[in-house]
Order: C-alpha cells, then sequence, then structure tokens
C-alpha cells in the first residue's frame, strides 16, 4: 500500500471514529411552535440557535403551524410514532393532555427559584390537578387599543372605562362620520371569538360553568352574547368581524380602518411600527373595559406553556430547551411582543424601555385574567359556544336561544 493510500485510509479511520464518539453525539429535538401571535417565528429561531450555540450536542427541529392547527397537530402525533418532543400548548389544554397522558408531568422538575419567581397566575397556564405539565411560556390577556387621533377627533377625552361606553364612543364616531364601523374584532368561528366573549363575559360578572354544568347562557354569559350582538346591529362593528381573526384585527387596526380593537399583546409593538402600520405613534392601550356595578375591568386568560411529550424519547434534553426558552434572561431579550412569566422583569427597564403603556395596562390586567373552563372536553364545549356566537351575530337566533342550543351540545 502507497503511503498516500495508506495516509487516507488512516485519516478516514480516525474520522469514522471522531464522528462516532459519543461525546459528539447529536440529539435531535422537535418542537412544534404558532404561527401567530405573541414571539414572532424569528423570535423562536433566534432563541433558538442561542440554545443550541450553548448546547452544540443538541440540534432543534422546529414547526410553526397556526394557533387553529396546534391542538390537532399535537394529539395525531402522539399515536404517529414519530411526535414531537416539544409542544406548544394553551391554557385550556392541560386537562385533556393531563387525561390523556399527552404531557410529563414536571412538577419535581419546577424549582423553588421558580415557583418564587414566576407570576402566580402564569403557573395556572400549566397546572391541572396540582401537578405542572410544564412551564408558562406565553403571559397574555386581550387589551383594548385604541385610536387617539380618532378619539380626538370625536372629541373623546379618555378611552371607555365600560364596555357600555366604547359603545357610545364609537357611535359617536360613526356619526361624527370618521369611520363606518370603529370597533373590530376576532369573531370567527374558532377559539379567538371565544377569547373576546369570555373577555367580555368576565366584565359582566359570568360564569362558563357552575358544579360542572354549565352557565354561560344566563345571567353575564347571555349579557355578554346580547352586548356583541347589539354592537353588529347597531353598526359600530365591523361587519366582517365574523370572519376575522386576530392577524385579520391587526391589519385593519393598522390601516386606521377601526378605532377600537380587541387583541392580544404582541399587536402593541407591530402597530407601533411605522415600517408596517399607519398608525405609528397613535395607538392607546388599556385594559380591557369593565362593567359599571360589577367590575372595573376585563380580561381573559391566553396565556401559554412549553411541555415534554410523552412520547418523546430525549426527556432530559427537551426539559433542558424548554428550562431554557422559559427563562428570564430569554424572556427579557424578546419582551417587545410578548411580556415576561417573571415578577422581577417589569422592574427591568430594557424589559420596559418603549412599553410603559402596555406595561402600565398589563400589571392591572394581567392580575385579574378570566379562565376559560378547565375540564377535559373543552374542545367539544369551545365548538359548541363557537357556534352560538356565529349564529347570534349573523342573526340566525337570538343570543338566548344559541347559547341554551350550546349548553346542550357542551358534552357537559
Amino acid at each position: 500500500m502507497s503511503h498516500r493510500l495508506l495516509s487516507t485510509v488512516m485519516g478516514a479511520a480516525l474520522a469514522a471514529g471522531f464522528l462516532s464518539s459519543p461525546a459528539f453525539a447529536e440529539t435531535t429535538l422537535r418542537a412544534l411552535f404558532m404561527a401567530q401571535a405573541a414571539y414572532s417565528e424569528a423570535d423562536v429561531r433566534a432563541m433558538t440557535a442561542e440554545f443550541t450555540k450553548a448546547n452544540p450536542d443538541i440540534k432543534v427541529d422546529l414547526e410553526f403551524v397556526p394557533y387553529e392547527g396546534l391542538h390537532d397537530k399535537t394529539v395525531l402525533a402522539q399515536g404517529s410514532g414519530s411526535g414531537y418532543d416539544v409542544v406548544l400548548f394553551d391554557v385550556i389544554w392541560p386537562a385533556e393532555y393531563a387525561k390523556d397522558n399527552v404531557l410529563v408531568d414536571e412538577t419535581d422538575k419546577i424549582t423553588p427559584e421558580m415557583k418564587k419567581g414566576v407570576l402566580p397566575g402564569a403557573w395556572t397556564t400549566v397546572q391541572y390537578d396540582g401537578k405542572y405539565y410544564g412551564m408558562p411560556w406565553i403571559l397574555d390577556t386581550k387589551y383594548l387599543y385604541y385610536n387617539k387621533d380618532i378619539l380626538a377627533k370625536a372629541g373623546i377625552k379618555e378611552p371607555p372605562k365600560t364596555w357600555e361606553e366604547l359603545a357610545a364612543d364609537a357611535k359617536t364616531i360613526k356619526q361624527k362620520g370618521l369611520l363606518e364601523y370603529p370597533i373590530v374584532w376576532s369573531w370567527s368561528q374558532a377559539e379567538a371569538a371565544i377569547c373576546d366573549y369570555a373577555t367580555i363575559l368576565s366584565a359582566y360578572g359570568g360564569q362558563f360553568l357552575k358544579d360542572g354544568k354549565p352557565v354561560f347562557q344566563t345571567d353575564g354569559g347571555l349579557d355578554a352574547l346580547q352586548y356583541m350582538v347589539s354592537t353588529m346591529k347597531d353598526g359600530i362593528t365591523n361587519p366582517n368581524s365574523k370572519e376575522y381573526l386576530e392577524e385579520d384585527v391587526r391589519k385593519v387596526f393598522e390601516n386606521g380602518d377601526a378605532a377600537f380593537a380587541l387583541n392580544w399583546t404582541y399587536m402593541y409593538n407591530m402597530a407601533n411600527d411605522a415600517k408596517d402600520s399607519k398608525v405609528a405613534g397613535k395607538v392607546g392601550v388599556e385594559p380591557a373595559p369593565g362593567h359599571k356595578g360589577t367590575s372595573e375591568l376585563s380580561a381573559v386568560n391566553g396565556s401559554m406553556g412549553l411541555g415534554v411529550t410523552t412520547t418523546s424519547q430525549h426527556k432530559d434534553a427537551a426539559w433542558k430547551y424548554v428550562v431554557f426558552m422559559t427563562s428570564q434572561p430569554v424572556q427579557n431579550q424578546y419582551a417587545k411582543l410578548s411580556l415576561p412569566i417573571w415578577k422581577s422583569s417589569y422592574d427591568d427597564p430594557a424589559v420596559t424601555k418603549g412599553q410603559e403603556d402596555l406595561v402600565a395596562a398589563a400589571k392591572k390586567a394581567l392580575a385579574v385574567m378570566y379562565p376559560r373552563p378547565t375540564t377535559p372536553h373543552y374542545q367539544e364545549l369551545s365548538q359548541a359556544l363557537q357556534l352560538a356566537i356565529q349564529s347570534a351575530i349573523l342573526g340566525a337566533e337570538s343570543p338566548k336561544d344559541a347559547l341554551t342550543t350550546a349548553a346542550e351540545n357542551s358534552g357537559l
């Protein structure tokens, strides 16, 4: 064998040994995220790049789907044998996921420092029956956004404090010819509509369930849907709201075509970005209104968590990734589209600078976030309610009849 050939063979052998060395074995995680609201896809990719830089033996394959596909994608992947290691999940799913053994119970991994440092309301995102099924990641509620210029032109000196005031202000704006449809919502037949409905229901002192049975068809639950329908009938709600999701709401508001909008945290900085928004610098934000005699403000718990699936073959590496993504330094660095889960972050100028109004609203709203029902049958309940809301705002049924039908079809 020639000297050159011998060198080549030895080089190949050394390379093969080097690559197969356990010290350089690479673990690949599959992670499922949402392609809308809260952190942007670019943010998630940047965070993940920081993680893999600090953990070169772990690779993370990212997949993004719209919120509407997140639940089913997670559940279907569980039985496919090629599921995800880490998944993003909504606050409404831990009951179902615990019952169906989708997520790992991480209770013993939650340290005293984590428990003390994270806002108490954030923990409800990942808890069910006293156990923790991951870490809270997106701490979110819907805020009332308003166009300062339009309100000023209408002679409205301050944003509405009650839902009735909001409707009255919208009528004033419409009567003065400033906008044909002053309010825009996300009332498509989807979970987005449930979040708007839950916000208003909370203001009116309503409940979804009592002793495990539906009561949303009475009292504050009925009042909430009647209010929604009245804004449609009065011509102050953009009629396209019945087909809109949150991104549609953002685009309408950013184009200057709405005086009021209900949306998540992420819209604040996006609507204030002059590159894409016509209303940059004119964006006001407050907690959603209350109802006189019942509440001063309203808020829905729209938070989300990150968890490890029970089918993951790399549970330790997956948990390491979850802890990194939800850590305070990472959350503080990316606080422009989603506010941190950590208490002390709200005293950090790096987090608050440039979004002082949003942080001020968050301090009030995050303290009163109203939960959607905690039940393993949430999907069935939600679908029945989505249909009821759609039917009522289209005028096909009265709010009372629509909600009564939903209660009968809720699976509870």
